[in-house]
């Protein structure tokens, strides 16, 4: 006979552990206790050796399938005598958190079975849930994850549903949102302006009905609400449009099941895969041109692909199982706005767009928008990481001697609460330059902050001095040490800790904007890295930027500066469709912009290359959302593995110190005179994709020659073109290199806090 006290660390809150272990128990014939902790999960098992030996082998092989594990400790305590059973104590409360919240979790088969029972008492109940699926990260207020500090609180259980909760064989014991008709929250079907129309059942019909008849709708789900309506009614579609003022961003679509995608998408199994995953995302997917069930142009303008999810709550399936097709379920908010979570707030934002509300009276906590993702190579690529994976830690490569706060950038905004060998990444919060995202992130900082127990005693941001995050760690690093890290060395640092690798790699980082130490703006970056620091091995030429940010969202503007560059003003004279475009005002105001050097700051952007070329393929007018102009880029793309791929001419720098530059001159001349020719645009952006993939292949050939590393990291928002990071990846490991690409965090802006938290923990590390 022995007691062991066993101590585990990690997600094992709100993922049924306690019952788990309950059952274990049972199994094994054990006696003991669980309670939840600040720091975790703390259970005492006593019995014979062969039988607690049984129970931590079956914890550590097959824990429940939300746990995530990060540590387990046992030790040997006194028995006691004459226990029997086991026992659920009340959570300790005292004390620093640092166990992780679970993220929230689809709808399980028992519970959509349970659903669909005509004879269930929770027969078409939308709020259903239990220890394997539901709410958690945002209802919860505080930890320990008990119900009392969540805003469930406010929903006495009724007897049935107390009794499930108290029972060790039930799989609701301990279910801290669990709910049924008779004691849960309710849906509330309310007009534009807020007036209650219905209630539960009848509030679903209606809401139906109202989808059916062609209406928009705003539908409160998990994180936030969507708006919604139906994907094949093209009149629908065109005035949610309108209203949102959106104008070809795409819309992503729910479907009720991945046969009903395969009508108008291609999956492959792997994709079939992540689809059902318990974290739903909205997955990329290839359209099917020619499919007669193809969705409205509306529904993703000028794209290859749908942003595809699978329902993930008990609401979502009875809309998708009463309707019968898909619905548009994008995000609820306007242009650039975070979504909208609460009531009022939705009704204020959103009385414009939505013709009535389909709301309910759980209230959420904490905003948090879909995940989007893509398939690459049989593995789940996130580009946007938010609702089923946050607020998950990643594992950090490196100990974080002190806790960091990592502030991240201010495009695509996440940020980073780093400790030991763990990081925090945050849900997305979006663009701090508008005030409603720099509010919610000044709101979310803390509460994470509250929710971990985490007090940080370092910080670290981006460079950029004029970055609302940079301010926001600015005054927070009082009398504690502030880590300014350059943007592309964080891009890198984070494809590195992705992968659970410390470096040194060539890394290779090709975005849109990023300041650099030298006063110039990059974006078209080799280093040879490592977390704790870099050195700029190549990059692209500098061209000018005319208009600064203004050029980021015109794309002519890098177009006439490239072609500036190129070939002189007399590419003027040249029989180009892009010259009929460009006003003679525009050209005037452009050329002494660069003559002048007014406001027109020199880039080595790649990000901004690829807006100049899609520019001269036809892309003429301004932007409606980041990267468009380089997204309808590669949906032109015809065959690059047979492309004859344009060249950039090498340029080797004169001091070997000094970085080699990659001059694009060449290639836009060969586009001019392609053009000229009546070249397809298809053909050329085949050859200018392929062009930029044997750079990369080539320049990291040339710096393996001169600094021995053979590990390439690809990170940047240009690397979301899976044409350009599948054919890069290819030919660099033709060459014997080992590519590693981004896979729980995005490539774009949204990793750079997980970078900088790496390379924060590295240089303090060092100092130490």
């Amino acid at each position: 006979m022995q007691r062991l006290s066993v101590q585990v660390r990690g997600i094992v809150q709100g993922v049924g552990f306690r019952p788990f272990a309950a059952g274990l128990c049972r199994r094994f014939n054990l006696t003991g206790a669980a309670r939840n902790t600040p720091r975790g999960l703390d259970i005492e098992i006593q019995g014979a050796p062969r039988n607690t030996d049984a129970f931590l082998a079956e914890l550590h092989e097959r824990p429940p399938a939300l746990a995530r594990i990060a540590a387990v400790s046992t030790s040997a305590i006194s028995i006691v005598p004459g226990e029997s059973g086991f026992r659920i104590l009340h959570s300790l409360c005292a004390g620093p958190a640092h166990t992780p919240v679970a993220p929230e979790a689809s709808t399980c088969a028992a519970c959509l079975a349970e659903m669909r029972d005509p004879a269930d008492r929770r027969h078409r109940y939308p709020f259903l849930n239990c220890t394997c699926c539901g709410p958690r990260f945002t209802i919860t207020e505080r930890v320990p994850y008990d119900r009392a500090h969540t805003t469930m609180k406010r929903f006495p259980m009724c007897p049935a549903c107390e009794s499930e909760y108290n029972n060790p064989e039930d799989r609701r014991f301990h279910a801290q949102p669990t709910a049924c008709p008779d004691c849960g929250p309710q849906l509330d079907l309310c007009d534009a302006c807020g007036a209650h129309i219905a209630s539960s059942q009848d509030a679903l019909d209606r809401a139906v009905r109202m989808l059916l008849d062609g209406k928009i709708l705003a539908i409160k789900g998990l994180g936030g609400f969507h708006i919604a309506c139906r994907a094949q009614d093209p009149a629908a579609v065109s005035r949610l449009r309108k209203a949102k003022t959106r104008e070809h961003k795409p819309f992503a679509v729910m479907v009720r099941d991945t046969d009903q995608a395969r009508t108008f998408c291609r999956i492959t199994p792997h994709e079939d895969r992540f689809l059902n995953d318990h974290t739903r995302p909205i997955l990329l997917l290839d359209k099917i041109g020619d499919s007669p069930n193809a969705l409205p142009r509306d529904t993703a303008p000028a794209r290859i692909t749908h942003g595809v999810m699978l329902p993930y709550t008990p609401l979502h399936h009875l809309l998708l199982g009463d309707m019968d097709e898909p619905l548009i379920m994008t995000s609820a908010n306007r242009r650039d706005e975070p979504i909208a979570f609460g009531d009022e707030e939705a009704f204020k934002q959103l009385g414009g767009i939505a013709d009535a509300f389909l709301t309910h009276n759980r209230p959420i906590h904490m905003r948090c928008d879909d995940s989007v993702a893509r398939v690459w190579r049989g593995r789940l690529r996130v580009l946007r990481r938010a609702r089923g994976f946050a607020p998950a830690p990643l594992p950090l490569p490196i100990e974080a001697s002190l806790p960091i706060l990592a502030c991240g950038p201010d495009l695509k905004n996440t940020f980073a609460l780093a400790r030991n060998d763990e990081c925090i990444l945050s849900h997305h919060i979006g663009d701090l330059h508008h005030p409603e995202c720099l509010a919610s992130y000044e709101q979310a900082i803390p509460h994470y902050e509250n929710l971990f127990g985490f007090a940080p005693r370092a910080m670290s941001c981006d460079m950029h001095p004029d970055y609302h995050s940079t301010a926001y760690a600015q005054s927070r690093a009082r009398g504690i040490p502030l880590v300014a890290v350059q943007h592309h060395h964080a891009h890198i640092a984070a494809c590195l800790a992705d992968n659970g690798a410390r470096g040194p790699v060539i890394g290779v980082a090709f975005d849109g904007t990023g300041y650099g130490p030298d006063n110039t703006v990059w974006g078209g970056e080799f280093l040879i890295a490592d977390l704790s620091g870099f050195t700029r091995a190549a990059h692209l030429a500098c061209a000018p930027l005319p208009g600064g940010d203004a050029a980021a969202r015109q794309p002519w503007r890098m177009a006439a500066s490239h072609l500036l560059r190129a070939l002189g003003p007399d590419f003027r004279t040249r029989r180009l469709a892009f010259n009929d475009h460009l006003h003679d005002s525009e050209w005037n105001m452009i050329q002494q912009m660069i003559e002048r050097g007014l406001n027109a700051p020199l880039t080595s952007s790649m990000g901004r290359l690829f807006d100049a070329v899609s520019a001269l393929c036809g892309f003429t007018h301004e932007i409606n959302y980041e990267g468009q102009a380089a997204i309808e880029l590669e949906t032109l793309c015809g065959d690059t593995r047979h492309a004859a791929p344009y060249e950039f001419e090498f340029i080797k720098p004169e001091n070997n110190s000094e970085p080699l530059i990659l001059d694009p001159a060449p290639v836009i001349r060969e586009i001019v005179m392609d053009l000229e020719r009546g070249k397809p645009v298809q053909t050329i952006s085949a050859r200018f994709h392929a062009g930029v993939a044997h750079m990369i292949a080539r320049t990291c050939d040339t710096l393996r020659s001169s600094c021995g590393l053979d590990t390439v990291a690809l990170s940047g928002g240009v690397f979301q073109n899976w044409t350009l990071l599948d054919f890069a990846a290819t030919l660099l490991e033709e060459r014997g290199f080992r590519v590693l690409a981004h896979e729980h965090t995005p490539p774009n802006d949204g990793g750079v806090s997980l970078g900088q938290a790496a390379v924060a923990a590295a240089i303090i590390g060092n100092a130490e």
